[in-house]
């Protein structure tokens, strides 16, 4: 079906694409999703990909805005956007793609960068921004697990600091990659056996290295069940990166933007040290993030 698009919301990470069909006042008239992620495509792969998927909302007589976030803009995407240093509103500086066909009026948002201690984000600030839109008088910490997770200072509109953590690529890397893999199979879970372990990498996070081997031992001499174990694993990462970002949480209420499987856990966390938690839907976070960018945008033309 062919839908008159006043402009197309983009959010292009490395496995997946997505697109909305907007009209004027904000409404998402449509949506689209392919694999068409920016780790399986060249630079001169990127404007086809976006076409299969958006050309039935374009206009023929006058170019389309796309609005887009996240890893289309790395150095690997479509064209690198240069990043915003903080402190800086989430979304401060659009770079424009390079395209061929006329109807295509492509904007990549920047992500952000801190240059003491080094870090950098894209596409988060996309859904930081969408929190903003939704609750404008918010300033705080803001969570956002995923495979790095980022914890974020926020105040007066501005991001002021932030640091990310891997923990979500470890838990994956030592799942599937160390010797840990034969004791943490299936995808069952233990509820308990995961706040154990956080509160023990919490209060020992010099002896994470030893109590994940432990799970291993565990299992060979008495035989830990899986979800045991699966979950121990994830409670000792958790556990160790709450014990590095305190500065962030502790006496803070923290807004909480991210897949709810993993949310579930950090929020679990959370709550066991006291710390106020908001959760929030990571989609609608993102697309009223890109609301608000294709507002700021406009408000430059």
């Amino acid at each position: 079906m062919t839908i008159a698009a006043d402009w197309i919301a983009v959010d292009w990470g490395t496995s997946t694409l997505r697109a909305w069909a907007m009209s004027h006042d904000g409404q998402d008239l449509a949506s689209a999703s392919s694999a068409d992620g920016m780790g399986q495509l060249t630079s001169e792969e990127f404007e086809p990909a976006l076409l299969r998927l958006i050309e039935t909302w374009l206009a023929e007589d006058t170019p389309t805005s796309v609005i887009a976030c996240g890893m289309v803009g790395a150095k690997q995407g479509w064209t690198e956007a240069p990043y915003a240093a903080t402190p800086c509103q989430p979304q401060s500086r659009f770079t424009a793609a390079p395209t061929r066909d006329p109807r295509l009026d492509v904007q990549i948002i920047a992500g952000v960068s801190q240059s003491e201690p080094a870090d950098v984000m894209r596409g988060e600030e996309t859904q930081i921004a969408g929190f903003q839109r939704l609750n404008p008088k918010w300033d705080g910490v803001i969570c956002l697990p995923g495979t790095h997770t980022k914890w974020v200072q926020m105040s007066a509109g501005e991001i002021v600091s932030f640091q990310t953590f891997m923990t979500g690529e470890i838990f994956a890397l030592l799942s599937t990659s160390s010797v840990l893999r034969h004791s943490v199979s299936g995808e069952t879970w233990e509820d308990d056996a995961f706040l154990t372990a956080v509160d023990e990498a919490m209060s020992r996070p010099e002896a994470l290295a030893a109590r994940l081997f432990g799970i291993r031992a565990q299992d060979l001499l008495h035989h830990l069940p899986p979800a045991s174990a699966r979950a121990r694993l994830s409670g000792l990462l958790v556990g160790a990166e709450l014990a590095a970002a305190k500065p962030y949480w502790i006496g803070q209420s923290i807004a909480m933007i991210g897949a709810q499987e993993l949310c579930d856990g950090y929020a679990a966390a959370l709550v066991a040290q006291h710390v106020p938690v908001t959760r929030t839907d990571a989609s609608q976070m993102t697309l009223a993030g890109l609301k608000a960018a294709y507002a700021t945008w406009k408000e430059t033309q």
